[in-house]
């Protein structure tokens, strides 16, 4: 229904609040260190939103953020949808919210999933504050100090963070060409429920995984399931960047190939809509879901709900769809872009992917490159990317890197990676000669 017009009524008097001296601080009596959980003492900030901190200064050209580009932001249609909500319907969207989430959308999920092949209901999907809520609450619920997790090496940093600040200890799996290792991860699996570490879940980001790129073909993807069942294992399946697909073919969802419960499934609005609406959703086995809505009721009571009934209102008229489409032809561009000034300008010494879908390409350096000593050296040439070491639990990684193509514009694109290959290329000659000398003197 329409919102009642508010009464007009005289402007109250103005209070005249006084300023506080300029300077003036307040300091903290209290030892805040000596009343922290060991949980919180434990807690790393994000390495990626340390590194944008350096990003921001005039002039430089970051492929450091896994931000979608502001030109894929529905503007348009989005005020269109939210007049139509507050027109017709204020008193209900700007309401508290059921915790699980609102039923239309819940609703509507399902039927876009069943669409999919995957057969839910809506008692089996939970709506979250982004995807990152969603790896909070699944670690609140299975993990205690110590459990076990399996993870890639690389994977998603801020997965590794939500399992850390839980205090799981992560054993990875190589990430190769095709994902996650299969044969690593069973051998894996059986040394460690024979050492009785039973891992609680085996958490993957299928396709176009952040930070490598790659995807789980199909035949490994029914591998990973049957090594699930053999372990009695718990999935976690996050996809983020499957709609983004610009080439290749299609992979099954994990959890369509899924007959057992196995699989807890968690997707976003944020890559395909907007992430400022903070709208995800988890699907799993109904008892798993309502465990998650247990907690997440001690954590924020609901899921911003005006956002809710906005992305219900893109999914149930088709506009999400034809959106997109629109946003795979304007990052598809920018993919094809940043490959081809890699080819032209990077050093021959340099490797790299060729994603078919995503937001990123991963680089391997020679492995006398450490990209984390090299970083500050970019932001002097105004160019930044992520330091690869940061998505390993292990210390590994240091001559790797991820470059994002989604944000910058395709002639910022061609010259931040110009910029960047000088850098590399400073840095190969710099090195090499160090290189060659420590092999001939050693034995």
């Amino acid at each position: 229904m329409p919102c009642p017009a508010q009464e007009s009524r005289p402007a109250p008097p103005k209070k005249i609040i006084p300023k506080a001296p300029i300077g003036l601080t307040v300091d903290i009596m209290v030892d805040c260190k000596n009343i922290m959980s060991r949980r919180a003492k434990e807690m790393k900030a994000s390495e990626i939103r340390e590194l944008l901190k350096l990003t921001q200064k005039p002039g430089i050209i970051s492929f450091a953020g896994g931000l979608p580009n502001p030109k894929a932001f529905p503007v348009d249609a989005t005020r269109k949808i939210i007049n139509e909500l507050l027109d017709d319907s204020c008193e209900k969207v700007l309401q508290y919210g059921a915790t699980e989430g609102i039923r239309p959308l819940r609703d509507a999920l399902a039927a876009h999933m069943r669409d999919r092949g995957i057969k839910v209901d809506r008692k089996n999907i939970l709506i979250t504050h982004g995807s990152q809520q969603a790896l909070d609450l699944i670690s609140k619920v299975f993990l205690d100090p110590g459990d076990t997790v399996i993870v890639g090496s690389p994977t998603y940093l801020g997965a590794t963070g939500a399992f850390r600040a839980f205090q799981a200890d992560m054993k990875t799996v190589t990430v190769g060409d095709k994902g996650m290792d299969m044969d690593e991860l069973d051998k894996k699996l059986e040394e460690l429920i024979r050492l009785d570490c039973r891992p609680k879940f085996i958490y993957v980001v299928p396709t176009f995984q952040n930070p490598s790129g790659v995807t789980i073909p199909a035949e490994n993807r029914k591998r990973l399931l049957e090594i699930a069942d053999k372990y009695d294992m718990m999935i976690v399946e996050d996809s983020p960047y499957s709609y983004l697909r610009y080439e290749g073919e299609a992979m099954p969802h994990i959890m369509s190939l899924d007959k057992d419960g196995h699989v807890l499934r968690m997707q976003t609005f944020s890559k395909i809509l907007a992430p400022g609406f903070r709208i995800a959703w988890v699907t799993g086995p109904e008892d798993i879901i309502n465990q998650l809505v247990i907690a997440k009721q001690s954590s924020d009571l609901c899921t911003n709900p005006f956002g809710q009934y906005v992305a219900y209102k893109y999914v149930s008229e088709g506009t999400l769809y034809e959106h997109i489409d629109y946003i795979k032809e304007l990052y598809n561009r920018k993919r094809l872009t940043m490959l081809d000034a890699m080819e032209q300008y990077f050093p021959k010494e340099v490797k790299w992917n060729r994603p078919e879908g995503g937001m990123f390409v991963w680089a391997i350096l020679p492995e006398y490159v450490n990209t984390r000593e090299m970083f500050p050296k970019a932001i002097e040439k105004n160019v930044a990317y992520v330091v690869g070491d940061a998505f390993f639990v292990e210390d590994e990684g240091y001559n790797t890197m991820r470059l994002n193509f989604t944000h910058s514009s395709e002639e910022e694109i061609v010259e931040g990676i110009k910029r960047l290959a000088k850098v590399i290329q400073h840095e190969i000659d710099e090195n090499k000669g160090e290189k060659i000398e420590e092999s001939i003197i050693t034995p």
